[in-house]
């Protein structure tokens, strides 16, 4: 009987695309600053030069502003914002909704205005065209705001097209009277069983690469959820934070009937990917632990942001586990056994028992490991008439939890 323990996959995260400001600032020195995308990544470079010649060529009349308070004001980042800030907020937006070259904002140099076109990019999965980077000049009662956009006019609708033609076939296999749970699940399901992790993907910080070319990096995951939740009418929250040792990486928050959960949909891909001998595991593979799970579970490894107040997530009623009968409070060894024995009767393809603490998980590690497993892999033998029989198990004692795969053959 042959019996291998998974290797853990170390996961790379690409560092994310910078927004590079050019200000110009009237009456004073012109400044060039380097600003990284996220702010938590900040680097700033200044360089004297000559003043600003400009300012008395330029009118100072500003479009109507059409964009109403209402309209942004389930905008989670632009909610934490000043009111002044939230109107250069609602500015830009309706500036590069309509991929203007130019964009006049009641901003002066006392503005972040970096920071506030940051927290648009975040609110605004939708917004695939713009690359992120943009120029700024400076005056002394507004600033005229130059964005890049990754796309042209007729290439922008070319793509609309087809991410309403990706998000159409993702939705349309959402029964109509699902919940919002069984929403936010799917969800999580469809992206991880269809996407890729590549740090090369083109496009890799927008939807268009995780909906249309299937392959991204985890600012693409986390805003196709974002996505595709808001659609349905699901609170979705894109997150910034990083994982230790392997640098920035973005998730999710979700709302399901009134409490806040945490979501990963790049770490729902299995960590544990390939057994030590060079099998192929289960293609279908999920990894639950990052779905609608708690602040405490999600932190083990991930850092999240400090300069926002992200909702807490405290809540535990939508755990996978404990919701499909994996969770384990207590060891006990014959219910344990019991429960691989039914899982083998009834075919599946894998088992998994999640324990409740690090203390519970200790208690039992060594009792599954060496004296459950191979008295259910007999059973498995014997109930299938087996002449031999082999199973696949990964340890995760970060999450406290252990999965077996069985081989029927």
């Amino acid at each position: 009987m042959a019996r291998r323990r998974r290797k853990r996959k170390k996961r790379i995260f690409p560092k994310i695309a910078g927004i590079v400001l050019l200000l110009a600032v009237a009456g004073g020195a012109a400044v060039s600053a380097q600003y990284i995308w996220p702010r938590f990544l900040q680097t700033a470079e200044e360089t004297v030069g000559k003043v600003a010649e400009q300012a008395s060529e330029q009118g100072t009349g500003f479009p109507e502003l059409t964009v109403t308070e209402e309209e942004v004001a389930d905008d989670f980042y632009c909610q934490q914002l000043t009111e002044r800030e939230r109107m250069i907020y609602r500015e830009i937006l309706q500036g590069v909704n309509g991929m203007e070259e130019m964009v006049k904002i009641h901003a002066t140099a006392e503005d972040d205005v970096g920071k506030i076109y940051e927290y648009l990019l975040y609110d605004h999965p939708e917004l695939f065209w713009c690359a992120g980077n943009t120029s700024l000049t400076i005056y002394d009662e507004y600033t005229e705001l130059t964005p890049g956009y990754t796309c042209s006019s007729q290439e922008k609708e070319e793509r609309q097209s087809r991410i309403d033609a990706a998000a159409q076939e993702c939705l349309s296999g959402i029964d109509s009277g699902a919940s919002d749970y069984e929403k936010i699940k799917y969800v999580f399901e469809y992206i991880v069983n269809t996407v890729d992790y590549d740090e090369n993907a083109p496009d890799n910080q927008n939807i268009y690469s995780s909906m249309v070319g299937k392959s991204s990096v985890c600012a693409g995951y986390s805003r196709m959820a974002q996505y595709l939740l808001t659609q349905m009418g699901i609170p979705c929250i894109y997150v910034i934070g990083e994982i230790e040792g392997q640098g920035s990486h973005a998730w999710n928050i979700v709302n399901c009937d009134g409490a806040y959960y945490q979501m990963d949909t790049t770490f729902g891909d299995p960590v544990f990917l390939q057994a030590e001998g060079g099998e192929n595991l289960p293609s279908g593979s999920i990894n639950y632990d990052y779905l609608c799970c708690t602040d405490g579970e999600i932190m083990v490894d991930h850092v999240q942001w400090d300069e926002v107040d992200y909702p807490q997530c405290t809540s535990d009623n939508l755990n996978y586990y404990r919701m499909n009968g994996m969770y384990y409070d207590s060891f006990d060894s014959d219910v344990l056994l019991q429960k691989m024995n039914d899982s083998i009767y009834a075919g599946e393809e894998s088992f998994v028992c999640k324990f409740s603490s690090s203390s519970v998980y200790g208690d039992a590690r060594d009792t599954v490991i060496d004296e459950l497993l191979p008295k259910a892999a007999q059973n498995l033998a014997s109930f299938y008439g087996l002449d031999t029989v082999s199973y696949t198990y990964a340890e995760d004692g970060e999450h406290n939890k252990i999965t077996v795969f069985w081989s029927y053959e």
